[in-house]
């Protein structure tokens, strides 16, 4: 039944959409005003999708001290994706080798993966969920 409502407002969305004369409202063709009645207002909570719960989730995280390590393990024994950011910190820091090897771990331990993206990030992941070591584009 909710995917028949939900199917309901898109096509109301649509319908209202393409009777506005969006295109023109888009490009802004000369001589025409705008007023609220030109506009739809959609409610986000209609759209989003009741009874499922997220699984895994993207997480950011800074690594100030090793502190912060234990959220971001947490995290990924949790199954999310964590990007923590480590600018604070050089790859040559022996704190940061240290707190990489204990990110190295739980990684393996979970069956993740976990890469560093330049000198500023590094991203972990928990089980099923791989890091491709090339990059999209040129």
């Amino acid at each position: 039944m909710a995917i028949r409502s939900m199917d309901e407002k898109l096509k109301r969305v649509a319908h209202a959409v393409s009777d506005m004369g969006l295109m023109s409202k888009i490009l802004g063709e000369s001589g025409s005003s705008r007023n609220t009645e030109d506009y739809v207002e959609l409610d986000a909570n209609e759209f989003e999708m009741t009874g499922t719960e997220l699984e895994r989730q993207v997480r950011i995280a800074r690594i100030s001290d090793k502190q912060d390590v234990i959220d971001i393990k947490d995290a990924v024994y949790d199954g999310d994706v964590v990007v923590a950011d480590i600018t604070r910190h050089s790859t040559q820091d022996r704190t940061m080798e240290h707190i990489s090897d204990e990110l190295k771990q739980v990684a393996n331990e979970v069956g993740g993966d976990i890469v560093q993206k330049d000198d500023d990030q590094l991203i972990i992941t928990p089980a099923g969920v791989g890091i491709s070591r090339e990059r999209l584009g040129r």
